[in-house]
């Protein structure tokens, strides 16, 4: 298992991926802001003393609200919706199982939705499969999937 993060290597990935609006990369962490979405919301990779935690997090009670009302009206949750995007990867769900979301209002205001990488492999690797799965899991949630048109 390779435990050093590469950051410059993680991101030119998720640069590389085309799925992101801009990626910022500081000394151990990536801020990855949201395409199509007006306003600030971003995918964080971030140390916490457990290890890598990555993040959906925005100002916008709107857009939380949003992704909340559409995992309210679905029947799967979001753990089995981040599994099948990590599925989707190739992340080994069998033997590394998807973490358990955290959700809640932190204390610089963001609205904020959360795992925990769980340890495995190559930790460059992995922060970079987590990060692709949580922007193909919330792309289709809520406003953050896009502006839509009233017919």
């Amino acid at each position: 298992m390779t435990t050093d993060l590469r950051i410059d290597a993680l991101a030119d990935r998720l640069t590389a991926s085309g799925k992101f609006a801009s990626v910022d990369a500081g000394d151990d962490s990536i801020r990855c802001r949201v395409r199509d979405v007006e306003s600030e919301a971003f995918y964080v990779l971030t140390r916490s003393d457990a290890g890598l935690i990555v993040r959906f997090e925005t100002p916008d009670r709107w857009l939380s609200e949003s992704v909340e009302a559409d995992l309210y009206h679905s029947s799967d949750s979001l753990e089995e919706l981040l599994e099948e995007s990590l599925d989707e990867l190739e992340w080994p769900i069998d033997e590394i199982p998807v973490t358990t979301f955290r959700h809640f209002r932190s204390d610089d205001l963001l609205y904020t939705f959360e795992n925990d990488i769980p340890a495995g492999g190559d930790v460059t690797d992995a922060a970079g499969t987590w990060l692709l799965a949580y922007e193909a899991t919330f792309r289709e949630l809520g406003d953050v999937a896009g502006e839509t048109e009233d017919a």
